[in-house]
């Protein structure tokens, strides 16, 4: 957790507020004690609390009920527990209909205390992490959507946000998935041309001809199957943008015909002798080595330089991990409303599963693997069980199995236990489920290790 949670224990006999207060000190929680209603709401009124612990019945006007209207009502965040002789139960399920947590029924079970506070703090500690990560979204959002606040990307952001109010062609470098088109689009979406057409188009998946007609369009009889007179993509989107992915892949004769439209603004259709001037923006993209490729002579190099004003590569997810927990609450914002599931957040052995996987695939993989959490949840927290399977073995702390001949065995059990431990943050029966073995073997042979 990344602070000490903070709980206010309201109840007024002394002997049971210290057997409260001792039980939860054990958990490493942060105590206050009050005596009385009012003088706990003074407490959590000038406090920053997790969970108020608060006895049904205190002495004083004031009394749990009372408690729970004003912390549901200052919509903080907070859980209320109560604290309830048997008598009282059926109080007790009202306080539940008023937002109450949960209830502990006298003589107290201080293990259960400790679980159902624990389960109170975790939900505030999560629901809280939830909305700073949304804060930082809202704060690093001058990008239309762009997510971003490694280094990396906060400086591609900078140089994209002074460079998208202008006509200077872009030209955004890396490998598949890792948002070239978002980010292309943002940058039309942050400049003047906003409010005329974002046209992209794959230079990869047509052919020259196709391309061609494609871009420049078409004039009726230009070709077998002209029927009609077409516009290209250039033409519609005279005064927005054009974005050229995957242009690294455009045939040799293509990039001829297209550099001849960047160098002059005209657009003469396929089958016509006369053209027109366009205005356009051009943004390409490429996850090839666009310097190797004209060196191989498989890309014209006065392209190359016209395409290229400015030069932006995008490092892959695995060299920014610092985004990647503001992605997964942005993925899992967008999925939780279009999916209408009620998913509120990751599990902390989720997230550290999910921020250590190294994401071949980048942002698109990560954004599809949140989808599918969300829609397959059975639960409102994503947990390791959630995870893709391969996510399991493949995550960036992995051990390069060349390292392992020679190892002892016991070493060997030893260590994927404590990191597997460490991986589902001390949860055992996550661990064992993991590791494949059954729970009492595993607390077996944790004791057997020294664990």
């Amino acid at each position: 957790m990344t602070d000490q949670p903070h709980i206010l224990i309201i109840e007024d006999e002394t002997a049971h507020a210290e057997a409260l207060c001792e039980a939860l000190e054990r958990e490493g929680y942060r105590i206050r004690t009050a005596a009385s209603g009012e003088e706990g709401l003074q407490m959590f009124r000038s406090g920053n609390y997790h969970v108020v612990v608060t006895d049904l019945k205190l002495g004083g006007p004031i009394d749990g009920l009372g408690v729970l209207r004003e912390v549901v009502n200052s919509r903080c965040e907070c859980e209320v527990v109560m604290i309830t002789a048997h008598s009282s139960i059926d109080t007790c399920k009202e306080a539940l209909r008023e937002g109450a947590y949960d209830y502990i029924e006298k003589p107290i079970d201080l293990d259960l205390l400790r679980a159902v506070v624990n389960r109170a703090v975790q939900k505030v500690t999560l629901s809280r992490e939830n909305h700073r990560l949304q804060e930082k979204l809202d704060g690093r959002f001058g990008f239309s959507g762009v997510v971003g606040e490694s280094p990396q990307m906060l400086r591609i952001l900078d140089k994209l946000r002074r460079a998208a109010d202008s006509s200077v062609p872009v030209l955004l470098q890396g490998e598949s998935g890792v948002g070239k088109e978002l980010l292309a689009e943002a940058i039309h979406n942050n400049s003047s041309r906003k409010k005329a057409p974002f046209t992209p188009v794959n230079c990869a998946g047509l052919s020259d001809s196709l391309l061609e007609s494609e871009l420049f369009g078409h004039v009726k009889g230009a070709y077998t199957g002209a029927i009609t007179d077409r516009k290209g993509l250039f033409a519609v989107s005279d005064g927005g943008t054009l974005f050229l992915d995957e242009i690294g892949d455009m045939p040799l004769k293509m990039q001829a015909n297209l550099l001849r439209v960047l160098e002059d603004g005209i657009v003469v259709p396929v089958g016509s002798t006369s053209g027109s001037r366009v205005d356009v923006r051009i943004i390409s993209a490429t996850n090839q080595d666009l310097e190797k490729r004209v060196e191989e002579k498989e890309f014209r190099q006065d392209l190359y330089f016209r395409i290229r004003g400015v030069d932006i590569e995008i490092p892959p997810l695995r060299q920014r991990r610092e985004d990647i927990p503001l992605l997964l609450n942005h993925f899992l914002e967008e999925f939780v409303q279009s999916e209408n599931r009620p998913v509120r957040g990751f599990t902390p052995a989720a997230l550290r599963i999910l921020k250590n996987y190294n994401w071949p695939g980048n942002v698109r993989e990560l954004r599809n693997t949140v989808k599918t959490m969300v829609v397959l949840a059975e639960s409102e927290l994503l947990d390791v069980g959630d995870l893709p399977f391969e996510m399991h073995k493949n995550s960036a702390g992995d051990d390069n199995l060349s390292n392992l001949a020679g190892v002892n065995l016991n070493e060997l059990e030893k260590t994927a236990i404590l990191r597997t431990l460490e991986m589902v943050g001390g949860n055992r029966e996550m661990a064992a489920k993991m590791l494949g073995i059954g729970e009492r073997t595993l607390y077996r042979k944790i004791k057997e290790y020294g664990i």
